[in-house]
């Protein structure tokens, strides 16, 4: 496999003293071009736990030079008159290298680069020796973490419970994310939601009618709008969310600790917000929407009624219902941003590949509707495992940066504005 073009070096550098900021965002394409060609077209959350681990090396690495924010799990600061921007790109490079050892050449080649770009010296080897230590001391956090383990889903098929869907019937995906150390979070299920609702209850019975009409692929009751909607968000959330933060920091002109610790918090977040995600679907095993349609017929429900060719908009992730994890990240980022820049007012530009086309979302509450929604009008989530996700990455996020990336030795605290609504 080969890496696109976010990953290769500019043929001229657009670096500059006025924009020490930009090899972090640099750096954060390199790292989501490296994951999305590694992991492929993989329908799983996956590519949140490797941006977390990067941002948070790439944190360390500038804060410890720069200070104004805490560090994250360290105390060890950096050199005086080291230089940032070199620390940032050693920390990437060298979590990327040991996450994704198949891609070495793409990486060094892209080190070099960077390197290359700013003026040999002491600083830059002081930068280098301390992002080098600050990458070790995230993987060294990481070790032995759950990654990759062995964790069984052993539920038996039975109304109202998980099961592979067709077309592919694939197993349970990645089901080790449920019992993955959080980088943030004390334990996996922190912020565990309540379970679904019955199947006997009014609730369920309006989930499952409204997915019939909604999120059919043919006959549906969407409207060209919302089926727009719903394509546009069936991509890979976590790499249209690094696209947008990168646009938002350099239109913002954000400095390089500031630039640092936007990643940091939403990458962090959304890091923890897949793992809450995958405990609940373990935990809960609940169907998906085309198994509950199909077998209405068993839930006991009289409300609900079976249609057994019923078909989503969208192909059908392998794992469960309940929670939805890409409204579940959508809450993290969404809390972690306002956290961060300190009000509702997000400002951006969301693109997607799947449309070819791009969102201006300046609410935090107008990019929560719609990732709520795209996923009910797909046909893939319940709009109760939506927002009931979307609540629990909100809380998610809120918690972290209650704890991590906070400013030091500022007055009267960070402003905090309200949580954004699901």
């Amino acid at each position: 496999m080969t890496l696109t073009a976010a990953a290769r070096p500019p043929g001229q550098d657009t670096r500059s003293p006025a924009d020490p900021a930009a090899v972090v965002r640099e750096w954060n394409a390199i790292a989501t071009d490296t994951i999305k060609t590694s992991l492929g077209p993989r329908p799983s959350g996956q590519a949140a736990i490797w941006e977390g681990f990067v941002s948070v090396a790439v944190y360390n690495a500038v804060v410890g030079i720069e200070g104004g924010y805490a560090l994250y799990k360290w105390h060890e600061h950096g050199p005086a008159k080291a230089s940032p921007a070199a620390a940032a790109a050693t920390a990437a490079h060298d979590v990327l290298l040991a996450c994704f050892p198949a891609f070495k050449e793409r990486i060094d080649t892209a080190y070099a680069h960077s390197l290359a770009a700013l003026p040999a010296g002491q600083a830059r080897d002081r930068g280098v020796d301390y992002g080098r230590r600050a990458a070790a001391r995230v993987l060294d956090l990481r070790e032995g973490d759950g990654r990759f383990a062995d964790v069984p889903f052993t539920a038996a098929p039975a109304p109202g419970v998980w099961r592979p869907t067709p077309p592919a019937f694939q197993p349970f995906i990645d089901t080790w994310l449920a019992r993955l150390r959080p980088l943030l979070l004390s334990s996996p299920h922190q912020f565990r939601p309540a379970g679904p609702p019955a199947l006997s209850s009014a609730a369920y019975a309006g989930d499952v009618r409204e997915l019939k009409v909604m999120g059919a692929k043919t006959g549906s009751g969407r409207s060209a709008g919302q089926t727009e909607t719903a394509l546009f968000f069936s991509g890979n959330l976590i790499e249209q969310v690094q696209t947008a933060l990168r646009d938002h920091a350099a239109r913002h002109r954000l400095g390089i600790a500031e630039t640092a610790r936007l990643f940091a918090a939403v990458n962090a977040s959304a890091t923890d917000a897949v793992v809450t995600a995958w405990d609940a679907k373990l935990h809960y095993g609940f169907w998906r929407p085309i198994t509950a349609i199909r077998l209405a017929a068993t839930d006991g429900n009289p409300a609900t009624t079976a249609d057994p060719v019923w078909e989503p908009l969208l192909p059908t992730p392998p794992h469960p219902d309940y929670v939805a994890g890409h409204t579940t990240v959508a809450g993290a980022v969404t809390r972690a941003l306002t956290g961060v820049l300190g009000t509702s007012h997000i400002d951006l530009h969301v693109p997607s590949e799947v449309t070819g086309t791009t969102r201006f979302y300046g609410s935090a509450d107008d990019f929560n509707r719609d990732v709520v929604d795209a996923r009910v009008w797909g046909g893939v989530h319940s709009r109760t495992a939506d927002v009931a996700g979307c609540r629990a990455g909100t809380d998610v996020a809120a918690w972290a940066l209650d704890h991590y990336f906070q400013p030091v030795a500022a007055s009267g605290g960070p402003h905090r504005p309200a949580s954004p609504r699901c």
